[in-house]
């Protein structure tokens, strides 16, 4: 819990894998998901003051709008293709991607709003499909000329759109039960201090190592949906 709250306040994605891939070892899916979900959200919220005047409302509305259409495309895709291969597919790509970054690709400008939009849809694909909404809107707003901190409050920004959305389908379903709210209630104090840390480093970080602490961390968490496959 501590160690993805830090990562959340840093960097402001990646935590949700962390957090699914350790409680999964203490509890089943159907309590993990919601439980961290509900994370997502409260810990976004928490950063909300903090960013709230580095948010690009603009592309955030944008991707949530391709993100949100696409996703029960992606689920259908999900119930008539295999899987796996499509998961080492979507690491590979994202591999490539933060490579290209790593080696200083950045686009010149900001993209316009039919590139966002179709963005957004990709990742509502790998949302619905493989359970990796992250690395197409991180990547995009990695290789935009906007700025580390402005990208950052908007990746937070989305991953809350995005987490109230999940946790909607999941109370609808009667999943986000009194014990997934007990629980969430009593990490919170490991939550917002491990999320005060984060976002402390964050502040006093070189925009040049922020870069590559999320290309690598994308790297990361590319190379586990491939031991997901793997080793399912």
């Amino acid at each position: 819990m501590f160690v993805g709250a830090v990562v959340k306040g840093y960097s402001g994605f990646g935590a949700s894998m962390l957090w699914v891939t350790g409680l999964s070892l203490l509890l089943p899916p159907l309590e993990v998901v919601p439980m961290v979900l509900m994370f997502e959200i409260v810990s976004s919220v928490h950063l909300l003051p903090a960013i709230w005047r580095r948010i690009d409302w603009r592309s955030v509305g944008l991707l949530l709008v391709g993100t949100l259409a696409a996703t029960p495309a992606g689920v259908y895709a999900l119930a008539s293709l295999p899987v796996d291969p499509a998961r080492v597919v979507v690491a590979v790509v994202v591999l490539l991607a933060t490579a290209l970054l790593w080696r200083g690709f950045a686009l010149e400008k900001v993209p316009g709003k039919a590139a966002t939009v179709a963005i957004g849809l990709f990742a509502g694909l790998m949302n619905g499909g493989v359970g990796f909404v992250g690395p197409a809107v991180v990547l995009f707003y990695f290789s935009s000329p906007i700025g580390v901190a402005i990208s950052r409050a908007s990746i937070i920004t989305f991953f809350l759109g995005t987490g109230a959305a999940g946790a909607g389908a999941f109370a609808v379903q009667g999943l986000v039960t009194g014990e997934v709210l007990s629980r969430l209630a009593a990490c919170l104090p490991i939550l917002f201090l491990g999320v005060w840390i984060g976002h402390r480093r964050f502040e006093s970080a070189e925009p040049e190592s922020f870069r590559r602490f999320g290309l690598l961390l994308l790297m990361f968490l590319a190379m586990a949906l491939v031991a997901r496959a793997v080793w399912p």
